[in-house]
């Protein structure tokens, strides 16, 4: 006789996340080529590698309260060793940095806000809250001797930019190549570019380098913003975007529990 066969057992109803994950991919590599295309076409700030911060107001904001941003930093980094390397935030990043020497302090990220982080550094959590269309913002450190390879952004509905807060001298061994550009950072000033043209970042000082990093989206005109603003959204479920969330909030539920 054979024994009775347990019924299979429900399926657990599927999560929105898990809908859209099943029922949409991240574009190809042809789409991607073919949005890249549109999004440079239609750019209502230039399709350039470096571009003009004066079409983004929020800039003006930022480098008016540099100081403050700078002071709240000088609060963080005496616990930089302790804070997460790019490369534990995010597994892709071990292709462009072979040491430990890139740290992050994020403030926001594709829908993660840090509120331990933002807690502790309120007006740059402010200044951040204020900004439009801000998908990512976080200081990012970059030890002496430094080099992050060659490398370029998947994605080109974001544009990013830095606020320089440290940078040591001799300021013209702290650098940045986009596409043809060569850019040197300033203290308190602003520079924005196109993150999909291949960039390159070299520290060869022995201080460290810090600029506050943000992304936010692309200018673009209705019908191209909306499209942008749904694959953004997409992009949340991802994950390229979910593992580097998850890695923040086990590296934040680490940092912050041994506070208390």
């Amino acid at each position: 006789m054979q024994g009775s066969v347990a019924p299979p057992k429900p399926k657990p109803p599927m999560t929105l996340g898990r809908r859209i994950k099943q029922a949409v991919n991240w574009p190809s590599k042809a789409m991607t080529v073919k949005l890249e295309h549109m999004m440079g076409k239609g750019s209502l700030v230039g399709d350039t590698a470096v571009l003009d911060k004066t079409e983004f107001p929020w800039v003006a904001e930022l480098e008016k309260n540099w100081a403050t941003i700078r002071r709240e930093l000088e609060e963080v980094l005496p616990v930089s060793g302790q804070l997460p390397t790019m490369q534990y935030i995010s597994k892709t990043q071990r292709k462009i940095i072979k040491t430990d020497g890139w740290k992050t302090y994020f403030f926001r990220a594709y829908g993660l806000r840090a509120d331990e982080n933002c807690n502790r550094c309120p007006e740059t959590a402010r200044l951040v809250d204020a900004i439009p269309n801000c998908e990512v913002a976080f200081f990012s450190i970059l030890a002496p001797g430094s080099h992050i390879s060659a490398h370029r952004g998947v994605y080109k509905g974001l544009v990013r930019s830095h606020l320089a807060l440290v940078v040591p001298e001799p300021s013209e061994n702290v650098r940045m190549a986009v596409g043809d550009e060569m850019i040197y950072w300033r203290e308190g000033e602003c520079v924005v570019f196109d993150d999909t043209y291949r960039h390159e970042v070299w520290n060869d000082t022995d201080g460290v380098r810090v600029v506050l990093l943000i992304d936010v989206h692309r200018p673009l005109p209705p019908g191209l913003r909306r499209l942008n603003e749904t694959i953004l959204k997409i992009a949340r479920y991802m994950p390229f975007v979910t593992e580097p969330v998850k890695q923040h909030r086990a590296w934040e539920k680490e940092f912050y529990g041994s506070k208390d």
